[in-house]
C-alpha cells in the first residue's frame, strides 16, 4: 500500500469487525470491566504524543485491559478468527503514531500486567511484565545497588514493554547503549496465538547464541511481529559516583569538533548532550533563576564508576573542552552535579516557553547522523526553521548524533501546520542524505514509515517477508513501519 510522508491512515480500515459477540467473547476472556468499549473510553487511545495523530486521531473500536498471558493469548485467538487487527500499547507516551490503531481493532492496554516478577540480582538480571514504568523498576533496584542503565526522558511515565517494542535509549546510551542491548529473553504472544520464550525457555544465562537472535527481531518491532508479555533484562550495579562538565561554545562547529576530540582522547562519558542557543533560552525561561553561559551551543558530559576515575575523566574532558570553548566548567558534588545537569534535564518540557501562543509538536524529532555531522544538522535544521517562519528547538544526544528537534507552531493556523509538514519532511531527507536515519530512539511508527523503503533498500523487503511469515493475516499492529496492514 503506497505511503506519504504525512500520511497517517495508511492502513485499510477494519472497522465494523467488533460486533457485540466478539465484546462478549473478550468480556469473557478477561472481565467485563477490563473490556472498554464507549466512546469516551475509547478516545483517550485514538493517539499519543505524535503530531500526526493529534491532527488526524483514530479511535479504537475496544480496549482491552489483560492481567496475563493467558488472557493475552484468549484474546488473540478471538481476534485471529474474524481478522481484528489488534494494537498494543503501553503507556502511549510514543512520539510516532505506534500503538494508535490506524486501522481501527482492539487497543490491548497492557498496562495491569506491571508486576516486577523477579529480582535475582546474583545473576543480573529481572523477569518483569510489560507494563512496568521504567523509573519504578529503578526505584525498586536502587536500595539494593543495581539498575536498568537506559535512561528515556520519559521515565516516569513509560513502560519497559513500550521501551522494548521501540528499542528506546536515551541520555546514556553513548555508553550503554539502548534497552535492546539489555533484553536477554522475552515471552510473546504470536498472531495465531501461539506462545514462544526467546533467549532460552529456561534460561538465566547473560548470554546465548543456539539458533536465530529471535529477541533481537521482537526488539524494536513495535508490536508487529508479537505482544510481548514477559521480559528478563540484564541490570547492572550503579555507579559509585558521578560528575558532570559543562562547556559552551561560540560556534557550533567548535561543540561538534570537541565530541570528536574527546573520544580521540580515548575518553568515554556515561551521557554527551548538547542544547542549541534556543534549547538554553528554553530551560532558562523555564526554570528561574537558572543561567547559562551565551554561545551557539552548550555541551554536557556526564561520566560515572568509581571516585578517581570519576575525577579524572571530569578533569580530562574539561581539558580538551578549554581549547574551543568559551566556558567550561565541572562538578562531582553531588548538589553541583545535579544543578549543572538541571538545564539539560528540563529542556524537553521548556520547548514550549520559547514563543508565547505556540505548541510543541513532536515530528521531524529524532534524527541520528554521525557525530562529526551533528554541527552540520544543527545549522541545517536552523535554517529550515528560518526558512520556513517558525522556531525549532533543537537539543538531543550528540555523543551518539541523535538530535531532539522541537518545532513551535501556532495549532490555529492552518497554514503554519501545513509549512510544518514540509520542514519536518526536509529535515527527515537531510539525516538519510548525511548517512544517518530519520529515528535514532523513537522508531517508526506512522509518521516515518515512508522513508523506510530509501533508508533500507532490498532489506526492506526481507523485512515485509518476514512480517508475513509471521503474521499472515496482518492483523498485529497493521499500518505501521510500511508493513502490510489488515485486508491487504
Amino acid at each position: 500500500m503506497p505511503t506519504t510522508a504525512n500520511s497517517v491512515a495508511t492502513a485499510t480500515p477494519s472497522r465494523g469487525r467488533v460486533t457485540a459477540g466478539v465484546l462478549e467473547r473478550l468480556r469473557a476472556a478477561t472481565a467485563a470491566d477490563r473490556v472498554l468499549h464507549r466512546e469516551q473510553h475509547l478516545l483517550t487511545y485514538s493517539y499519543d504524543a505524535s503530531f500526526l495523530t493529534r491532527l488526524s486521531p483514530s479511535l479504537p473500536e475496544a480496549v482491552v485491559l489483560p492481567e496475563t498471558t493467558a488472557e493475552v493469548v484468549n484474546l488473540v485467538k478471538i481476534a485471529a478468527a474474524s481478522s481484528i487487527p489488534l494494537v498494543g500499547r503501553g503507556a502511549g507516551t510514543s512520539q510516532t503514531g505506534g500503538s494508535v490503531p490506524v486501522a481501527g481493532g482492539v487497543v490491548v492496554d497492557f498496562s495491569r500486567m506491571n508486576r516486577i516478577l523477579e529480582v535475582d540480582l546474583p545473576n543480573m538480571q529481572v523477569v518483569v511484565e510489560p507494563g512496568v514504568i521504567h523509573a519504578h523498576l529503578n526505584r525498586e533496584l536502587a536500595p539494593q545497588g543495581f539498575y536498568f542503565p537506559p535512561d528515556p526522558g520519559s521515565s516516569e511515565m513509560c513502560t519497559i514493554g513500550g521501551m522494548v517494542a521501540n528499542n528506546a535509549s536515551g541520555m546514556r546510551a553513548v555508553k550503554y547503549g539502548a534497552t535492546g542491548e539489555y533484553v536477554l529473553g522475552l515471552e510473546a504472544v504470536l498472531a495465531d496465538g501461539t506462545v514462544i520464550v526467546t533467549g532460552g525457555q529456561k534460561a538465566r544465562s547473560l548470554k546465548c547464541v543456539s539458533g536465530y537472535d529471535l529477541t533481537r527481531l521482537l526488539v524494536g518491532s513495535e508490536g508487529t511481529l508479537g505482544l510481548i508479555t514477559r521480559l528478563r533484562l540484564k541490570v547492572l550495579p550503579l555507579p559509585e559516583k558521578r560528575g558532570v562538565v559543562m562547556a559552551a561554545f561560540d560556534k557550533l562547529t567548535d561543540a561538534g569538533e570537541t565530541v570528536v576530540d574527546i573520544f580521540a582522547a580515548r575518553l568515554r562519558p556515561a551521557a554527551a548532550e548538547i542544547m542549541d542557543r534556543t534549547a538554553c533560552k528554553a530551560a532558562m525561561l523555564h526554570v528561574p533563576g537558572l543561567t547559562l553561559p551565551d554561545g551557539e551551543a552548550v555541551l554536557f558530559f556526564q561520566v560515572d564508576g568509581v571516585p578517581p576515575a570519576v575525577t579524572y575523566e571530569a578533569e580530562r574532558i574539561a581539558e580538551v573542552c578549554r581549547r574551543r570553548a568559551s566556558h567550561v566548567e565541572w562538578a562531582e558534588d553531588p548538589k553541583r552535579v545535579a544543578s549543572l545537569w538541571q538545564a539539560r534535564s528540563v529542556v524537553g518540557a521548556a520547548t514550549g516557553r520559547v514563543r508565547e501562543g505556540a505548541t510543541r509538536v513532536c515530528a521531524g524529532e529524532d534524527i541520528c547522523v554521525p557525530v562529526a555531522r551533528v554541527p552540520e544538522a544543527l545549522a541545517g535544521i536552523q535554517e529550515i526553521a528560518e526558512r520556513y517562519g517558525f522556531p525549532i528547538v533543537t537539543y538531543g544526544h550528540i555523543g551518539d548524533g541523535n538530535l531532539h528537534s522541537a518545532p513551535l507552531v501556532d495549532m490555529r493556523d492552518e497554514d503554519e501546520v501545513r509549512r510544518v509538514h514540509q520542514a519536518v519532511d526536509e529535515i527527515h531527507r537531510m539525516a538519510l542524505d548525511m548517512s544517518g536515519t530519520t529515528t535514532g530512539e523513537h522508531g517508526v511508527g506512522v509518521v516515518r514509515q515512508a522513508y523506510l523503503p530509501e533508508e533500507h533498500g532490498p532489506a526492506f523487503e526481507v523485512m515485509q517477508r518476514i512480517k508475513a511469515v509471521f503474521d499472515p493475516q496482518g492483523i498485529l499492529n497493521p499500518g505501521k513501519m510500511g508493513l502490510q496492514s489488515s485486508d491487504e
